[in-house]
């Protein structure tokens, strides 16, 4: 099975970007769908973006569309989340994870493999 660390988190001002990088170990990330989630405290946990193994479907989160980036790096093992244009109502703990079956792209409980997660704050 696949392990998942994430990294890139910090604290940025709100216009700021950051970049997110999720690397995978025990198995190649071109076998999986991954998504990216986040959980902000009180909310519940959504998907900003999330690609198939196929590269054939992407998904974002309306809030997100045109700010966040999905991208892979099969020869490193990491998918990234480019970030930029970053608001406060972004801040969020921000998780990877991947899957290898054909349920939803964007829904949480689809996927079998989490990392532990990286904190995003953005603030003046």
């Amino acid at each position: 099975q696949v392990q998942l660390v994430e990294s890139g988190g910090g604290l940025v001002q709100p216009g700021g970007s950051l970049r997110l990088s999720c690397a995978a170990s025990g198995r190649t990330l071109s076998s999986y769908d991954i998504g990216w989630f986040r959980q902000a405290p009180g909310k519940e946990r959504e998907c900003v973006a999330a690609n198939s193994r196929s590269g054939g479907s992407t998904y974002y989160l309306d809030s997100v569309k045109g700010r966040f980036t999905i991208s892979r790096d099969n020869a490193k093992n990491t998918v990234y989340l480019q970030m930029n244009s970053l608001k406060p109502d972004d801040t969020a703990v921000y998780y990877c994870a991947a899957k290898t079956n054909i349920l939803q792209l964007s829904n949480s409980i689809s996927y079998n493999y989490w990392g532990q997660g990286t904190q995003v704050t953005v603030s003046s």
